[in-house]
């Protein structure tokens, strides 16, 4: 590509920086403290997440009182860059923000090769960030190339702490309004999810969220991976998503849609797995095989995608808690990623929905429920929990619900109930 042409480019998508760091309603993530720290660290940085989570605005905020020159390859006018024009990119880069430290290259996985090429600027000293909408695609290119050179920094849309933060409301609910308000706040979040142009325009989640989610299934998946059986797959795809907080199996997947093969199951899943759409969590158990044969809980990565799609929220309330808490999780773990999560069965069907793992020791047990009455919170949810405590050997017993908050003793185990609105806005970013 010539010079001049890339440019042009280049100097448009300077003042796209331009109207980022100049935009006051934008809000700081979670996680960039942690990351901030670690700017000067001679690693790669690779920001991955879902498409339009906030990724190419957290990578910016990131460098904001750096001298740093940026790129978005997911521009229409670069589609058809070879590895080879790389170093013109480069070049240009120069001459339009002079001196670089540091350089942002947006979704530089769909150039083939990109990683020779990140490779050679970490050799000669530029501070580099990669954001990327697909962990796989990344994560193999990185394994061959960068490895122990990189980070890997997930980004989630918006939590429902980022979501009161960003409308500017308070996150503690001492009186009777406060706790009514949060609770309409988080009925609102449920609705709308946490994509960021969602939440800065609500009005446009049907169109915008629908036109994702295709943009997701056809450009990041079926092109990419020239999936066959494209019916199927989109068929498959919406069954997934239909099913969260559910769990699934590939063989019944397989009988469903008529497929002749588990392992074309598998990597169907898989691709919506790595493209940031679904979470998969596994069965705890203590034998490898058991864990990696067993089924599989399907969690949906926004909330607001799920109600556009069909799925209407109200009607799957308590799903919908379960899912909130999944992908919370998830946030947390990437500020600590020695955590681990899972759900625990049992042989006569006791169910726990989470089992959190902090390197060898299981930290918490956690059940959601839109029940609000103890009773009935008892007789569907309590004895499972004090069942795995006993055979996990877990003391730290929590009951996430809609509105209860109390403190209850049974069988000698001390458990916690908590509204779901006070523990999603519980401090995440230590």
């Amino acid at each position: 590509m010539d010079n001049k042409v890339l440019k042009d480019i280049i100097m448009d998508q300077r003042q796209f920086i331009s109207k980022v760091l100049e935009d006051d309603r934008i809000i700081d993530r979670e996680v960039h403290d942690k990351w901030r720290a670690l700017v000067e660290a001679d690693q790669i940085k690779v920001a991955l997440g879902a498409r339009r989570a906030g990724k190419t605005v957290f990578s910016i905020l990131l460098l904001r009182d750096l001298d740093f020159g940026y790129v978005n390859f997911d521009d229409e006018r670069l589609a058809h860059l070879e590895v080879e024009d790389l170093n013109s990119v480069l070049e240009v880069l120069y001459e339009v923000h002079g001196d670089l430290r540091y350089v942002v290259l947006d979704e530089v996985q769909n150039i083939q090769g990109w990683e020779l090429f990140v490779n050679r600027l970490h050799r000669t000293g530029i501070r580099t960030v990669v954001t990327g909408s697909n962990a796989n695609l990344l994560s193999q290119e990185l394994a061959t190339h960068l490895t122990g050179r990189h980070f890997q920094m997930e980004i989630f849309p918006f939590s429902f702490r980022e979501f009161l933060k960003y409308r500017g409301s308070g996150m503690t609910a001492l009186t009777t309004k406060d706790r009514g308000d949060m609770k309409r706040a988080l009925e609102e979040y449920i609705r709308t999810g946490g994509f960021p142009e969602v939440v800065r325009d609500p009005s446009i989640i049907g169109e915008y969220l629908s036109t994702l989610y295709s943009s997701i299934i056809t450009k990041d998946i079926i092109a990419r991976h020239k999936i066959r059986y494209v019916k199927t797959f989109r068929e498959m795809a919406i069954s997934l998503i239909s099913s969260f907080s559910t769990t699934i199996t590939f063989n019944r997947l397989k009988k469903v849609h008529g497929l002749k093969s588990v392992h074309t199951v598998k990597n169907y899943v898989d691709h919506l797995c790595e493209s940031y759409l679904l979470v998969l969590l596994e069965k705890y158990s203590h034998k490898p095989n058991e864990i990696k044969n067993s089924a599989k809980k399907v969690y949906v990565i926004d909330p607001g995608m799920i109600g556009v799609l069909g799925m209407r929220s109200s009607e799957n309330i308590g799903r919908m808690m379960e899912n909130l808490v999944m992908i919370d999780l998830l946030r947390k773990r990437s500020i600590d990623p020695m955590l681990e999560f899972y759900y625990w069965k049992d042989d006569r069907n006791r169910e726990v929905d989470f089992v959190i793992k902090r390197g060898t020791e299981i930290k918490e047990l956690i059940q959601v429920t839109f029940s609000s009455g103890s009773t009935e919170v008892h007789e569907r949810e309590l004895t499972s929990l004090l069942k795995a405590s006993a055979d996990l050997g877990c003391s730290s017993l929590k009951v996430i619900t809609w509105d209860q908050e109390a403190n209850t003793v049974m069988d000698g185990k001390r458990i916690e109930f908590a509204p779901l609105w006070r523990w999603l806005t519980e401090d995440r970013s230590a």
